[in-house]
């Protein structure tokens, strides 16, 4: 069965519970942000056709468990290659025979990448104090390529963001930005996101972006 190409706006779903990675929920429905592949297997993401992230070692991602073996969890990480978690980089001794009690499919996490060897085997580990298991939140997917800008110099975008909008927000380097707050205030982080994405080329961003939060708040 092909999958439906979709680009940003287009309407995807009317349960906003099913909001994943490169969607957005404005209204009580899902949309699409990216222009990609539509993926309902679990919930709605839209899988980008462009742009896409190749890991590098210490990388800090945003990854979603889509397998588990016999001794690793299967990570999509917004890119071509998947990442590989073994059981023995997750923070606590697992037992084998429970590891998908521990990470289940669909489940998100924030990883680093450990190492990425020649074949581009990219294997992830959990076994720092910043890297867990994502709960809660929303995740969105914007170009791995903007993400400096959505970080700004010095932090500086990403920092007002957050106590404009008083969220917590987390960048990945694939891509993915993971966000908990008030739903209001996550729908206002997310279009200043992609608007962050859209206008990345232009000057006086910070200024832009902050305007446009003191309008929709």
């Amino acid at each position: 069965m092909e999958r439906e190409i979709v680009v940003p706006g287009d309407l995807l779903g009317e349960d906003p519970k099913l909001a994943g990675s490169g969607t957005y929920v404005q209204g009580g429905r899902v949309y699409s942000a990216n222009y990609g592949l539509v993926d309902r297997r679990t919930n709605i993401r839209v899988i980008p056709l462009s742009g896409r992230y190749i890991p590098a070692r210490g990388d800090l991602v945003i990854g979603k468990v889509v397998d588990v073996t016999f001794s690793n969890w299967i990570i999509d990480i917004n890119s071509p290659y998947e990442g590989l978690l073994h059981i023995s980089e997750y923070p606590e001794r697992v037992d084998p025979a429970n590891m998908s009690k521990c990470l289940h499919v669909g489940e998100l996490i924030i990883a680093r990448v450990a190492d990425v060897d020649p074949s581009m085997k990219v294997e992830l580990t959990m076994r720092d104090e910043h890297l867990k298991v994502l709960k809660q939140g929303r995740v969105v997917d914007i170009s791995h390529v903007k993400i400096p800008r959505v970080i700004g110099r010095n932090g500086s975008m990403i920092s007002m963001l957050k106590k404009d909008l008083n969220v917590s927000i987390f960048v990945g380097q694939n891509g993915r930005i993971w966000l908990k707050g008030d739903e209001k205030r996550v729908d206002i982080a997310i279009r200043a996101i992609f608007k962050i994405e859209h206008e990345a080329h232009t000057s006086g961003l910070t200024d832009k972006i902050k305007e446009f939060i003191s309008k929709e708040l």
